[in-house]
């Protein structure tokens, strides 16, 4: 009977996470999403900081001092990296990474760009453009949509997501990062409250030390790798109606010994590399793109950004990954 009753909460954690629902829970905390776009409306924002009233040590304070104040400094927007020709692969996503990290990571409770999915790429863009207007901070899964949009014009660098799960005092812990590939060495795009558990420069020579360098970062924090999953390479046209393919492969990597791993990445590798080259699905046409319009604004919405001081969220920190 308690066999039944952990393999239903296992067969439910799965089911919560192939529909991305792992993402709305941060290290085994609940947490909201922003489902009514931009501007926030009036809801949103005021459960936003009820959520706050609970779970900062000082709440009542903090919220009367910022929620009152007439005169709150101008926070800078981070401005959209742009590159020239002769930058390197390399120095852009270095670049495109700072940009990443001057978000900021989001401790509000609160997530402000929905991220479903099973959306159409083109769909998801749509959300990252509204990434870069409103410059708020943000969490791991949208680091990994932003990451394809700012790469989208880079052919010779493939994206794939990469997430994994993790253990810690009987806790289940979820993280994704935006694994990248380019001229034989892999690296990955990110954004976490750990250093280690986002972005990987440009030099690991294969999917497995990559992995590798992840497992040892997790274990510095007590953490026990359980399960890795890699998508398929992520189409480079902002305007594709195809979905990312973001389980490829599910690896238990706790049941599987060094040898075995490597083995599963390499076959991994092997069916990332026969997608390259394959004909994507045609993208739709002009009039189906505008009817389409953005996934997150609503028509009532006017067109225009709600600066962060109008509407400025608190920083906490908290020592989850």
């Amino acid at each position: 009977m308690l066999r039944a009753t952990v393999s239903l909460a296992e067969d439910r954690d799965e089911e919560q996470e192939d529909e991305g629902e792992e993402e709305m829970r941060d290290g085994g905390v609940p947490f909201y999403v922003n489902r009514g776009g931009f501007p926030v409306d009036e809801e949103t924002w005021e459960r936003m900081w009820r959520h706050v009233a609970r779970i900062h040590p000082n709440a009542e304070v903090l919220a009367k001092e910022i929620r009152s104040a007439t005169d709150l400094p101008k926070i800078p927007i981070p401005s959209v990296p742009s590159f020239q020709l002769t930058t390197t692969v390399p120095q852009r996503l270095e670049a495109i990474q700072k940009y990443i990290r001057e978000l900021q990571y989001n401790h509000t409770g609160t997530q402000f760009f929905e991220i479903k999915k099973s959306r159409p790429l083109t769909a998801l863009m749509d959300i990252a453009k509204e990434m870069t207007r409103e410059a708020l901070p943000i969490k791991c899964l949208e680091a990994v949509i932003l990451g394809i949009y700012l790469t989208n014009n880079m052919p010779g660098v493939e994206r794939f997501p990469l997430s994994f799960k993790s253990q810690y005092s009987g806790n289940h812990f979820y993280h994704i990062v935006l694994g990248v590939y380019s001229g034989g060495r892999f690296g990955a795009l990110g954004m976490s409250r750990r250093e280690d558990l986002m972005f990987k420069p440009m030099e690991f020579r294969t999917l497995t030390d990559l992995v590798q360098e992840f497992e040892g970062a997790y274990r510095g924090y007590w953490h026990t790798l359980r399960k890795v999953k890699i998508g398929q390479y992520v189409s480079h046209d902002p305007h594709s109606v195809e979905q990312i393919e973001w389980k490829h492969s599910i690896i238990e990597v706790d049941k599987l010994s060094k040898e075995e791993l490597r083995k599963e990445l390499e076959r991994h590798t092997r069916d990332m590399r026969l997608k390259i080259g394959k004909q994507a699905p045609p993208s739709p046409t002009k009039d189906r793109r505008n009817s389409m319009g953005s996934p997150i604004r609503g028509p009532g919405s006017p067109n225009r950004r709600i600066s962060r001081v109008e509407k400025r969220c608190p920083r906490m920190e908290t020592n989850n990954v």
